[in-house]
């Protein structure tokens, strides 16, 4: 990594990224282990409101552990997870929730014998503001025509494109604040991709703060405002994704040297 990279993601880029923002998401030297694994070391990191803040890095990096410990599915060892100020460790995820943090997994992980209809129903099963349900249904069914088509049809029987959709469908039924997304690319074609990544800035633009974890690091960073990389659980380089995009030692270490 170049020196210069080091003083963007820690001194001025810093400032000038968070000037006049409200900070959402905080991660407050975040410990994480499996027995006696460590998967996540001493991780801090801040997602401010309205950002698409990328989470990168190679497999068993941490990345996935670190969104299941936001969503209150695993407790940390150590450190303190705090959304909108307050902190949040050991909550249940069923009521992270409702504080307004949703997740699409990895895997997708929908109800595969249910149907697209059911799916979406079960993703705002926390929420009794009917009106407002119907609404933001009819929204993500804009957002993804491809499930319009598909709403009675039993999830398991779409393709590996369209249960994605559906599980980020089903996530914003939720209505978060805060979306995380966990390898949304993953085993999809291109045009997939692209489809996707297209759809991520767009659920930005509604007032929905991102928080993505990606494999395909190239367009995470293409979409994202800051990127975090961890390595064996530990942050290893934090900055600006457009100018970690464009460092070439970046691009060499991170990126398949495109």
């Amino acid at each position: 990594m170049s020196a210069e990279v080091q003083e963007s993601a820690a001194g001025q880029g810093a400032r000038a990224r968070g000037e006049g923002k409200d900070v959402i998401l905080q991660l407050e030297g975040l410990s994480v282990s499996y027995g006696n694994i460590a998967a996540v070391q001493n991780l801090s990191m801040t997602v401010y409101a309205g950002e698409i803040v990328t989470l990168i890095g190679s497999n068993g990096a941490g990345k996935s552990t670190t969104l299941r410990t936001i969503s209150g599915l695993l407790r940390p060892k150590s450190g303190d997870v705090v959304y909108e100020g307050k902190k949040i460790n050991g909550i249940p995820g069923h009521d992270v929730v409702k504080l307004g943090i949703s997740q699409s997994p990895e895997g997708r992980k929908i109800f595969q014998r249910m149907t697209v209809s059911e799916n979406l129903d079960l993703g705002a099963y926390t929420r009794k503001d009917t009106a407002k349900i119907a609404e933001d249904r009819e929204n993500v069914l804009e957002l993804f025509p491809r499930l319009r088509e598909r709403i009675n049809q039993k999830a398991g029987t779409m393709s590996g494109g369209e249960q994605q959709m559906l599980a980020v469908a089903r996530a914003l039924l939720g209505d978060p604040r805060l979306l995380l997304l966990d390898e949304p690319s993953m085993g999809l074609a291109p045009v997939l991709v692209d489809v996707i990544f297209e759809t991520i800035e767009k659920i930005r633009s509604q007032g929905v703060t991102v928080l993505l974890v990606e494999q395909n690091a190239l367009a995470a960073l293409e979409i994202a405002d800051y990127a975090y990389v961890l390595e064996s659980g530990r942050l290893n380089l934090e900055g600006e994704a457009a100018k970690l995009l464009d460092d070439p030692s970046v691009t060499a270490a991170y990126l398949g040297g495109h």
